[in-house]
């Protein structure tokens, strides 16, 4: 009798370790990291960035986390705009954080520096902010997902645009600004290229190279208007473009010189609102105000509001889809295992604020759109919007496979 009860009493206790030890398992937490400009030149960008990951981290977490048990926790880094800051932060969120995915980052140099890292230690990538298409084009990680429209997509956008209006006004030459790194570089080559090939007639008078971080814009407005150009494309962002446009604009800059189809995000379309030149075509990479019509865009920007008292940036928004791109991912996968998530997104579709949209599976590029219009104010808004917007799809813009495999080719 001894015995049986015994066997009763080991079985419960061994019942009751591994309920206990499923239980430990069950509430394992999700090491997320974000690998951002919390000062430097793009810490305008990243404050509405890191707001973003921190809205959806709450709203996964207020469900139990992924899959309904994973409550995440978040890890931030400060890559002060710096590749090798970038790198140690990264690191550090691998393995002292043991951070599973990493979000981020501003500027597409630190994104370059941090792919082959977590290539190596077999963490998942997803670049929202930086976009620079040598992060997914060449030196190719599995590991990274981008969800921002890359360097080329923006460029052809902005192309298509721009040639029908030479055509249209009889322009004949053009100027470039662009910020004197990796993502500046690949936007310029690309739109320089793809104009000879859309407009052949249009010819490049001059390239203007300001450095990352310039305050300073006078020599290169000076310069530029003595140039005389039919139009300037430009490649600043964050701080750097506040700056530019700003003084600029004291020259009479937009007045005398078109300048269709460079970056102006929601966050300068905010922050400028008071001066920003009206009539100005400018290029957005995932404005808000194009996709209030989608249900999760709508949602996002009432709680985005309600939590943070103002508009989200196009930072905002991709950041806010990279963290439920990865949701989808674990949610296909059934697990928080990187691996099968890695495997998961491989060419998955998800929904985005700006839609329904898919991986390409030969780069992990996300079939997102690239937004032009016309800067006019709304009255909805305190601040001015794009007004006739044209959305060009994702796949309408993105290199085509065959030149990336060569673009491989010729790397090794």
């Amino acid at each position: 009798m001894k015995t049986k009860v015994m066997v009763i009493v080991c079985s419960i206790i061994l019942l009751g370790g591994l309920v206990a030890l499923d239980s430990s398992l069950a509430a394992e937490p999700y090491h997320l990291g974000a690998d951002l400009a919390i000062t430097g030149t793009g810490a305008l960008y990243c404050k509405d960035a890191v707001d973003a990951i921190k809205l959806a981290v709450d709203e996964i977490n207020a469900q139990g986390g992924f899959l309904e048990k994973h409550p995440i926790k978040l890890f931030i880094r400060d890559t002060h705009t710096k590749p090798d800051v970038a790198v140690r932060g990264a690191k550090d969120l691998i393995l002292r954080d043991k951070v599973r995915c990493i979000l981020g980052t501003y500027s597409s140099a630190c994104a370059v520096a941090i792919k082959p890292v977590c290539q190596e230690y077999k963490v998942l990538h997803i670049p929202a902010v930086s976009n620079s298409e040598n992060i997914t084009k060449i030196n190719f990680s599995p590991y990274t997902y981008q969800v921002v429209p890359n360097s080329y997509m923006q460029a052809k956008a902005v192309v298509l645009g721009v040639a029908e209006l030479a055509k249209k006004k009889g322009w004949k030459n053009y100027v470039t600004i662009a910020s004197d790194y990796e993502w500046g570089r690949s936007t310029q080559q690309n739109t320089v290229k793809l104009l000879k090939q859309f407009a052949p007639e249009v010819k490049l008078k001059k390239e203007f190279w300001p450095r990352l971080g310039e305050t300073q814009f006078t020599s290169y407005i000076t310069a530029i208007m003595g140039q005389k150009p039919d139009f300037v494309i430009g490649s600043v962002a964050s701080k750097d473009n506040v700056a530019w446009m700003k003084q600029a604009k004291a020259y009479g800059f937009f007045e005398k010189i078109p300048y269709p189809g460079s970056l102006i995000s929601v966050s300068e379309l905010i922050i400028t609102a008071k001066t920003l030149t009206r009539g100005l075509v400018g290029l957005c990479r995932a404005p808000f105000f194009a996709h209030m019509d989608v249900p999760m865009m709508a949602n996002f920007v009432k709680n985005f509001r309600a939590k943070y008292d103002r508009y989200p940036s196009d930072w905002a928004v991709m950041e806010y889809d990279a963290v439920y791109a990865l949701k989808q991912g674990i949610e296909k996968a059934g697990s928080i295992d990187t691996e099968k998530v890695k495997d998961a997104l491989k060419g998955a579709t998800i929904d985005t604020c700006r839609g329904r949209l898919y991986f390409r599976k030969i780069d992990n590029m996300l079939s997102c759109s690239s937004y032009i219009g016309v800067v006019a104010d709304d009255p909805k808004y305190p601040f001015p919007i794009y007004h006739d917007v044209v959305e060009v799809k994702g796949p309408d813009s993105w290199r085509p496979e065959a030149e990336i495999v060569a673009a491989r080719a010729a790397k090794k």
